[in-house]
Protein backbone atom coordinates (compact mmCIF):
# COMPACT_ATOMS: atom_id res chain seq x y z
CA UNK A 1 0.00 0.00 0.00
CA UNK A 2 1.44 3.41 -0.78
CA UNK A 3 0.56 6.40 0.32
CA UNK A 4 1.70 10.36 0.64
CA UNK A 5 3.89 10.37 3.75
CA UNK A 6 2.38 13.04 6.52
CA UNK A 7 5.35 15.53 6.58
CA UNK A 8 6.15 17.65 9.78
CA UNK A 9 4.12 20.59 8.07
CA UNK A 10 0.98 18.56 8.24
CA UNK A 11 1.41 17.58 12.25
CA UNK A 12 2.38 21.44 12.81
CA UNK A 13 -1.28 22.18 11.23
CA UNK A 14 -2.64 19.66 12.82
CA UNK A 15 -1.16 20.70 16.33
CA UNK A 16 -2.58 24.37 15.52
CA UNK A 17 -5.39 23.28 14.60
CA UNK A 18 -6.03 21.27 17.90
CA UNK A 19 -4.74 24.02 20.11
CA UNK A 20 -7.16 26.52 18.29
CA UNK A 21 -9.72 24.16 19.43
CA UNK A 22 -8.33 23.87 23.06
CA UNK A 23 -9.10 27.65 23.33
CA UNK A 24 -12.45 27.32 21.95
CA UNK A 25 -13.24 24.66 24.67
CA UNK A 26 -11.90 26.88 27.15
CA UNK A 27 -13.34 30.22 25.53
CA UNK A 28 -16.69 28.32 25.48
CA UNK A 29 -16.88 27.36 29.40
CA UNK A 30 -16.68 31.03 30.35
CA UNK A 31 -19.79 31.91 27.82
CA UNK A 32 -23.19 31.25 29.21
CA UNK A 33 -24.72 29.88 26.41
CA UNK A 34 -26.91 27.34 28.62
CA UNK A 35 -28.56 24.11 27.06
CA UNK A 36 -25.96 24.67 24.12
CA UNK A 37 -22.64 24.73 26.51
CA UNK A 38 -22.88 20.96 26.21
CA UNK A 39 -23.74 20.68 22.38
CA UNK A 40 -20.50 23.32 21.70
CA UNK A 41 -17.88 21.55 23.95
CA UNK A 42 -19.17 18.22 22.61
CA UNK A 43 -19.09 19.35 19.22
CA UNK A 44 -15.68 20.54 19.75
CA UNK A 45 -14.25 17.20 21.44
CA UNK A 46 -15.60 15.25 18.34
CA UNK A 47 -13.78 17.39 16.04
CA UNK A 48 -10.36 17.06 18.34
CA UNK A 49 -11.07 13.29 18.49
CA UNK A 50 -11.41 12.80 14.58
CA UNK A 51 -8.12 14.48 13.81
CA UNK A 52 -6.09 12.71 16.37
CA UNK A 53 -8.11 9.40 15.06
CA UNK A 54 -7.04 10.89 11.58
CA UNK A 55 -3.89 11.83 11.78
CA UNK A 56 -1.87 10.63 14.46
CA UNK A 57 -3.12 6.95 13.88
CA UNK A 58 -2.82 7.03 10.41
CA UNK A 59 -6.35 6.02 9.69
CA UNK A 60 -6.48 8.54 6.84
CA UNK A 61 -4.11 6.89 4.98
CA UNK A 62 -4.59 3.17 5.49
CA UNK A 63 -6.86 0.21 4.36
CA UNK A 64 -10.70 0.40 4.22
CA UNK A 65 -10.85 -2.35 6.38
CA UNK A 66 -9.35 -0.45 8.92
CA UNK A 67 -11.84 2.43 8.49
CA UNK A 68 -14.73 -0.11 8.81
CA UNK A 69 -13.18 -1.41 12.19
CA UNK A 70 -12.60 2.38 13.48
CA UNK A 71 -16.69 3.08 12.34
CA UNK A 72 -17.54 0.02 14.24
CA UNK A 73 -15.75 1.19 17.76
CA UNK A 74 -17.25 4.30 17.21
CA UNK A 75 -20.79 3.14 16.78
CA UNK A 76 -19.89 0.71 19.89
CA UNK A 77 -19.06 3.47 21.81
CA UNK A 78 -22.02 5.47 20.93
CA UNK A 79 -23.76 2.09 21.59
CA UNK A 80 -22.73 2.60 25.29
CA UNK A 81 -22.90 6.26 25.76
CA UNK A 82 -26.73 6.02 24.49
CA UNK A 83 -27.46 3.00 27.22
CA UNK A 84 -25.82 4.77 29.66
CA UNK A 85 -27.42 7.74 29.34
CA UNK A 86 -30.99 6.09 29.23
CA UNK A 87 -30.55 4.63 32.41
CA UNK A 88 -29.73 8.04 33.53
CA UNK A 89 -32.57 9.85 32.52
CA UNK A 90 -34.88 7.56 33.31
CA UNK A 91 -34.38 7.66 37.19
CA UNK A 92 -35.96 9.58 38.97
Amino acid sequence: MTHDPITKRTYLHIYAALMALLAATVGAAFIPLGPFNFLITLTIAVTKAILVVLFFMHVRYNSRLIWIYVSLGFLWFIYLVGGTLSDVFTRT
